[in-house]
Order: C-alpha cells, then structure tokens, then sequence
C-alpha cells in the first residue's frame, strides 16, 4: 500500500515516514498541497495524510482538488482543534481527523482503519465502477440503480445527479457545481432546475422524501449523499 504524507514541518513527514514503513507501507513525501497533487497524479497512492495550513496550496483547497478525481481515504492533520475546521474538512470529503500533536499509534490505528474500509468497501467496487452508501448502490458498468436490492429507474440527468454525488460520498456540491459538471455547460441561475431534479430523485431513491436518508441538503451550500457503511 502507497501512503502519501503532505505536511510543510520535514520533521513530522519523517517522523510519520518511519512508523509508515514500519508499518509496511511505501510512501511519498510531499510539503504542499501542491506537491502532493502532483505525485497523486503520478503514482498509485492509497491513502492521504495531509496538513492543513501549508505554503502555496492549503490542506482543504488540496482536498477539494483531490475529491474532484479521487475516492482515496485522506485523514487530515492540524493543530487546530476548533469544531469549525473539523467540519469543514469533513464536509470537504475528508476520512477522517487528527489535532496536533498526535499519539503516533492512534494515527496507525486510523490508518489501517480507512484502508481496511477502502479496501473492503471502496477501491474493490471502484475498479467495477459500483458506488454504494448503505443500501444505495449505482453500478455505472450496467448504468443501474438499486435501493436495498430493488431496482431503481432515472432519467439520464437524474442519473448523472446521482452519479456524481455517489463517487464522492460526504462531499458537498453546490448547485452551479452540479448543473456545470452534469448539464457539461455554465451555470446561470441554476437553482430551480437542479432543485426539481433533486425532488424526483429523492422520491425515487428515498422512503420518505421529507426526511432522506442518502440525498442530503447542506443549507446555504449545496447537496451531498451521505456516507453509509
């Protein structure tokens, strides 16, 4: 397994490179996020470790950047312990969180914990294009929808909705992303359109429309499907 650790302090990225390896782990170092990008789009890597606050790319404009193309478990690092950066990142598509400084065994632990679940649960269906949450599952190979085993019929663009919102489970949308990046075309007061198609596919997906369980509204932001094992 390829462990990419992104952190500007050398001493941490070493430190954390000799309990890797002692671990099993190949890794690669990088000291921003736009380093880390750069190897990302070269290299196999399997999980994330990154940094936040960093020269020339931050550890959350990284993240974005990462989730755009990738569903590789990334467990974020900071010395900031305020609720607000927690949830940003996590809303950002982040795995998981850990304040400086950590316990190096606490942070092993959580690394073997998102790579078993990657493993099992993500990078294995990723390889047969099949995105699942709970009992949510889009098989993108047979173009097919299932809820708890009962198949699902969408319109195109309801598919491509979903789609999208799937392979990155937890990151939330906006609106202008989700009707540039299904319609293909710029955004201009997208919001009525994107909200209709947001109502069908909730009353085909979700038992009671009113209150989903997978299709997730972030007031003031935009739309996610929530992370189910």
């Amino acid at each position: 397994m390829n462990i990419l650790v992104c952190d500007d302090e050398r001493e941490i990225v070493d430190a954390l490179e000799i309990y890797l390896v002692n671990e099993g782990y190949r890794v690669f170092k990088a000291y921003d996020g736009m380093e880390a990008l750069d190897i990302l789009g070269k290299e196999p890597i399997h999980l994330v470790l990154m940094d936040i606050m960093m020269p020339r790319m931050d550890g959350m404009r990284a993240l974005m950047k990462i989730r755009e193309e990738r569903n590789i478990p990334v467990i974020m690092l900071s010395a900031k312990s305020e609720d607000y950066d927690k949830i940003t990142g996590l809303n950002l598509g982040a795995d998981d969180y850990v304040t400086k400084p950590f316990n190096p065994l606490e942070l092993m632990a959580r690394v073997r914990s998102q790579l078993r679940r990657y493993t099992n649960l993500g990078s294995m269906e990723q390889e047969k294009n099949r995105y699942r949450s709970g009992g949510l599952e889009v098989d993108d190979e047979q173009k097919q929808v299932r809820v708890d085993g009962e198949s699902v019929e969408l319109t195109p663009t309801e598919y491509g909705i979903l789609l999208l919102l799937i392979r990155h489970p937890g990151k939330v949308f906006s609106m202008e992303q989700i009707y540039e990046k299904v319609w293909k075309e710029p955004a201009y007061n997208p919001e009525n359109t994107v909200a209709v198609h947001i109502r069908r596919i909730r009353e085909k997906i979700e038992i009671n429309p009113r209150d989903p369980k997978y299709l997730k509204v972030v007031w003031g932001v935009g739309y996610k499907i929530e992370k189910i094992q």
